[in-house]
């Protein structure tokens, strides 16, 4: 049992652990609300695996709907197998596609706006962690944002806190670090302008 005084120090704020992972505030593992982290996680291992069974795309489609807590529109499409490790804070618009084998790590929100293509092993890191080895398990997650048109290649990495652009396009097997301004295309690791989209 942590003290209350500790738990003051803790969660100054007294904000529920999921508005301070989502703002970006450091979450270490001696948060008296942790547990709660770990009730998300558990559920959503249990119809992750349900998931990556569907024998339809409409089935896949009900099942992830029920890890993220919300309706997907029946107009996208996802291909499974499909990975997860939080599920609560993923946000996904119309028509868009998810290829096989794609990976959301989705603690700090990860939002796919309407028409997005993303191609296989496509990987969303919203999570990362202290550079100081004796602060390296806390948490600190940043969110993704995915707005509309874009197409991401396959086997590409989107890390903490971007934002992909409108109409934009993500070079398969890219390491994306920073923001992609709209109608651009990126490459390479880390990834870099390639040049303009003309519409």
């Amino acid at each position: 049992m942590i003290p209350s005084e500790q738990q003051n120090t803790l969660n100054p704020n007294h904000k529920d652990i999921f508005e301070r992972m989502c703002s970006g505030e450091p979450i270490r593992l001696n948060d008296p609300e942790y547990s709660k982290i770990f009730e998300v996680i558990n559920r959503t291992i249990k119809l992750n695996a349900k998931l990556n069974v569907s024998e339809d795309i409409k089935q896949a489609r009900k099942r992830l709907s029920e890890i993220i807590g919300s309706e997907i529109d029946s107009s996208t499409i996802i291909f499974v197998p499909f990975y997860t490790n939080f599920g609560k804070f993923i946000n996904i618009g119309k028509n868009v596609f998810i290829n096989h084998a794609c990976s959301f790590l989705d603690m700090g929100g990860i939002t796919i706006e309407d028409n997005v293509l993303l191609g296989p092993k496509v990987n969303l890191i919203t999570e990362n962690h202290p550079l100081d080895p004796n602060d390296r398990k806390t948490l600190i997650c940043k969110p993704i944002l995915i707005k509309q048109n874009a197409w991401i290649g396959a086997g590409a990495t989107i890390l903490p806190g971007v934002t992909i652009g409108e109409n934009s396009v993500v070079a398969a097997g890219a390491l994306v670090n920073a923001d992609v301004p709209p109608n651009t295309v990126v490459g390479g690791i880390p990834a870099q302008h390639i040049k303009n989209i003309e519409s």
